[in-house]
């Protein structure tokens, strides 16, 4: 009698699987879409979703903003250059003193940053200007508006400001900020 029952309990599964292949066909069949993924948006900003290969200054920027809203250091290490240096001021001494750093802290210091919040949530105002330093257009200085939220707001008071970085194109026609002097304002 179990060897009955277990064959009814086998049937019972094939047909559930069975189901499952037959449903996941049908949508894939006819609506062309993953039931497992989640829809494509059409709001404006989604663009910000995207990873671009930084062949304009403005791709470096998207995928900037990419690199802090989904807290990906990997990417975000793709972005800077070699020779980059991060210069802020802190508020916190009296008078108030210049920071500097290079690419090796910086990028520390990034992925201290996107492991202490739990979210972050960058977003690019505008261009203020965008001027090319050089004849053959291979170094360009940005002037960003940013404001960015941490961890939604509730603990920590949203920073707005002006970002202005130096982009240089590699030999491979890809842009790496090769400065950024943050303006942020509290």
């Amino acid at each position: 009698m179990s060897f009955i029952n277990s064959g009814n309990l086998r049937i019972k599964h094939f047909y559930n699987g069975a189901f499952v292949i037959l449903l996941i066909s049908f949508c894939y069949g006819f609506y062309s879409c993953n039931p497992f993924a989640p829809e494509l948006s059409d709001e404006e900003g989604s663009a910000s979703l995207i990873l671009t290969e930084q062949k304009t200054p403005q791709e470096v920027m998207t995928n900037f903003a990419f690199a802090y809203n989904f807290k990906d250091s990997l990417v975000y290490s793709d972005l800077i250059d070699t020779t980059f240096l991060f210069i802020s001021k802190n508020f916190a001494t009296n008078p108030v003193t210049d920071i500097t750093w290079g690419r090796d802290t910086d990028l520390r210091t990034t992925a201290s940053l996107f492991r202490h919040f739990q979210t972050l949530n960058l977003v690019w105002g505008g261009t203020v200007f965008e001027d090319y330093l050089n004849d053959d257009s291979s170094e360009v200085e940005l002037k960003q508006i940013f404001q960015l939220t941490l961890n939604g707001g509730n603990e920590f008071p949203t920073l707005n400001g002006e970002a202005l970085f130096i982009l240089k194109k590699n030999n491979f026609d890809i842009w790496k900020i090769t400065r950024w002097e943050d303006r942020a304002t509290f």
